[in-house]
């Protein structure tokens, strides 16, 4: 059997000496994060999604809600200070994350953004986000990966009140 090739995310883990287990699934192409968590029976409410958006200014930002939520713009522009953000287009997020789609994670980017956790992890102990490749998962603590990232939680979902 092959080794693993690990993901720059995994060495970033390991480096930062944060624990984590890794799931990995058949896919050749992109799928939703839905589908992603059903195909590996994870709760839909545990796993997340990472979303890049750019700032009025400029400046870029990672968002991860749960994968059966949507962004709420206006509390994502205001979890980051600025007066409005709009999510990166998929033709762009190789470029300036160094990631593909379905792939992407805050862990490992080429350069690393603030990064906003929605405010549902904070109570939990382990959540799944992706690994850094399409394929693969990592299970870890939310509140260890915003220490590392230097991240913050926020409710910055559509429809919740906080």
């Amino acid at each position: 059997m092959a080794k693993e090739t690990k993901t720059n995310a995994m060495r970033f883990l390991e480096k930062s000496k944060i624990n984590y287990t890794v799931q990995t699934y058949e896919c050749d192409e992109f799928i939703d994060g839905i589908h992603t968590a059903q195909q590996l029976g994870q709760p839909l409410d545990e796993t997340f999604k990472t979303l890049v958006a750019t700032g009025k200014s400029g400046s870029h930002y990672c968002f991860l809600i749960p994968v059966a939520l949507e962004l709420d713009l206006k509390k994502a522009a205001k979890s980051v200070g600025e007066k409005s953000v709009e999510l990166l287009h998929v033709k762009d997020i190789t470029g300036v994350t160094g990631y593909v789609r379905g792939g992407c994670t805050p862990i490992g980017m080429k350069k690393q953004f603030m990064t906003v956790i929605h405010s549902t992890a904070e109570n939990m102990s382990l959540f799944y986000i992706s690994g850094g490749r399409i394929g693969t998962q990592i299970r870890l603590c939310p509140a260890e990966l915003v220490k590392a990232i230097r991240g913050k939680f926020a409710d910055i979902v559509l429809g919740s009140e906080e």
